[in-house]
């Protein structure tokens, strides 16, 4: 597979700093080495140039930062969709799950029919009126899928980046209020931890894939890193106890690249400031190599 990995390390989606030494943290725990040793080819453009929160207005107290990271979102459609036409994988790293509103509208720019497993604790799904916090990362599932902001949702002149059909989220168990009552009135497909007790990782990912890989469909992956237990990846923003374990990650990342099904991939969340020596970024290292491939034996 040839592989275009972009670093996008932004952090004016969240309220935590630190997420904004993420693709330089997953760099050099050894993702370039290992996707060549996987027999990948590997072109690493480097980062999307983010601006620090502190040279920026903060803006609506309800929409934080959304002059800069709507101006982000353009430039990494811009760069995803010609990874895309190149014939490259787009392997996207972040920064907080704000970026996933440009990376997967590049993917969705390309490939129309492209539906989403989006693997994390939070459904990310809240617009301006059910946000209890003002930040950005917790709005992009729902702009994606033409909810919301209309500064977030029209993002490259187009909406919804995403049927709603095809969004499948994965390991959620921390939602808000409003927030449920949004995946409900859209009936978004989600599994939480408490499905994923009752009927374990293979039966749902199984439908996940069937769901958001409908009619033969391509698949964008998106990772957050908060989906594993903090047990398991302490360096993250929004640590939530109880979540994937670590061969429930890699089981879900396996059963994901033998689907053949994923076009494209995100990896966000990663928080060094927080994180211990280095551990989650090895973990997503170990994820993405599962998602392209790893096996083993």
């Amino acid at each position: 597979m040839r592989i275009r990995v972009i670093g996008a390390p932004i952090d004016l989606g969240a309220d935590r700093r630190g997420v904004d030494i993420g693709p330089r943290a997953i760099r050099y725990a050894g993702l370039i080495d290992q996707l060549h040793q996987l027999g990948h080819s590997v072109n690493d453009v480097g980062d999307i140039n983010i601006p620090l929160p502190e040279n920026q207005p903060t803006g609506n107290p309800r929409l934080k930062y959304l002059e800069p990271i709507t101006k982000l979102a353009e430039e990494l459609a811009d760069s995803v969709s010609e990874a895309v036409r190149a014939q490259e994988f787009p392997l996207i790293l972040g920064g907080d799950h704000s970026m996933s509103l440009g990376s997967i509208s590049g993917v969705a720019r390309e490939h129309k029919d492209v539906g989403v497993i989006w693997v994390d604790a939070h459904a990310d799904f809240n617009v301006e009126d059910t946000t209890p916090s003002g930040n950005i990362h917790g709005m992009i599932l729902a702009a994606l899928a033409g909810l919301g902001d209309e500064r977030l949702v029209n993002i490259g002149g187009w909406a919804p980046k995403i049927d709603k059909n095809k969004i499948v989220i994965v390991g959620a168990r921390d939602l808000d209020t409003g927030e449920q009552k949004l995946l409900r009135e859209h009936n978004i497909h989600v599994f939480t931890m408490s499905d994923l007790d009752r009927r374990g990782i293979s039966a749902v990912m199984q439908q996940a894939i069937e769901i958001a890989g409908a009619n033969n469909g391509p698949i964008h992956l998106s990772l957050d890193m908060d989906s594993l237990d903090p047990h398991e990846a302490p360096g993250v923003g929004t640590p939530v106890r109880g979540g994937l374990s670590y061969r429930e990650a890699h089981f879900a990342m396996e059963m994901l690249a033998e689907s053949q099904r994923v076009i494209s991939m995100d990896v966000v969340e990663v928080n060094s400031i927080l994180d211990r020596e280095n551990t989650t970024a090895q973990l997503a290292v170990e994820l993405t190599l599962s998602a392209m491939g790893k096996k083993i034996l």
